[in-house]
């Protein structure tokens, strides 16, 4: 791995850090002060870590000037393949009996490394430190 690439994984941890607080702390207000069932407060908490985590690893981890619709487009269909595959999994899970934040927990891993693959290798691909 060269020392760009490595910066680029620290940098998109750390963002994914931050956009897993917010689908943690979504997810936890949805759950416990709304009293919302698993998938749709499952569901909301990732899209609003979605457009947080894309937003900032866009301009400051692949330092990319590509196109945003387009780029948001290959994003979307990543997401439409992981998200009815992880609400349903997660939602098999919890009513097995698994506990809501260990299933949101393993979730959340999965989708941040398969979102740095898909981010680095497809939506990204050609277009890393293109912006000025």
């Amino acid at each position: 791995m060269n020392k760009n690439s490595a910066f680029q994984v620290i940098k998109f941890t750390l963002f994914s850090i931050s956009a897993g607080i917010i689908q943690a702390g979504s997810f936890a207000l949805f759950e416990e002060v709304f009293k919302m069932p698993y998938w749709p407060s499952y569901l909301v908490s990732l899209i609003l870590s979605i457009v947080w985590n894309f937003t900032f690893n866009r301009r400051y981890t692949f330092k990319s000037a590509a196109n945003v619709p387009v780029a948001m487009a290959k994003l979307f269909a990543f997401y439409a393949v992981f998200t009815p595959v992880s609400t349903y999994l997660g939602h098999l899970a919890e009513s097995s009996g698994i506990n809501d934040y260990v299933v949101l927990i393993v979730t959340m891993l999965s989708n941040f490394v398969l979102e740095f693959l898909f981010s680095k290798f497809v939506i990204y691909r050609n277009q890393e430190n293109t912006r000025e």
